[in-house]
């Protein structure tokens, strides 16, 4: 399981629907490492001018690599995740992920991150860590 969800969340859950505002912190506090690269690549990005921040740092460990890969493949985590910060995200290999400003996805900078060239570019020895 990815999540610790508390016993109230998950009864709110089974009788209906649960406020984003209680899953996010959820998410905080079960996927903390997640969390907070996110949170500091959208403060990067909303105190700077440039297109997009991104993260090229390895994880510490196996355990905040299992947490980031945990929060983007999620559906439900990664939007709760990029209304919450106000950005959207975008994942390249096991720990690149970049946060770019709303509406991003139809534009020429996101596209290229998330282009099959960008893809195969990142994939060579040196980067291969995960």
């Amino acid at each position: 399981m990815s999540l610790d969800v508390s016993p109230k969340l998950l009864a709110e859950a089974e009788s209906g629907d649960i406020r984003e505002e209680d899953f996010v912190d959820t998410v905080r506090t079960s996927l903390p490492y997640a969390y907070d690269l996110i949170a500091s690549l959208a403060a990067e990005l909303k105190s700077g001018t440039a297109h997009f921040a991104d993260n090229q740092t390895p994880p510490p460990s196996e355990r905040e690599r299992g947490q980031l890969l945990r929060a983007l493949a999620s559906d439900a985590i990664r939007g709760s995740l990029e209304r919450h910060f106000g950005v959207e995200l975008a994942f390249q290999n096991c720990h690149r992920v970049a946060a770019f400003h709303p509406g991003a996805r139809a534009g020429e900078t996101y596209g290229r991150f998330t282009s099959l060239r960008s893809q195969i570019l990142n994939q060579s020895p040196e980067f291969r860590d995960c």
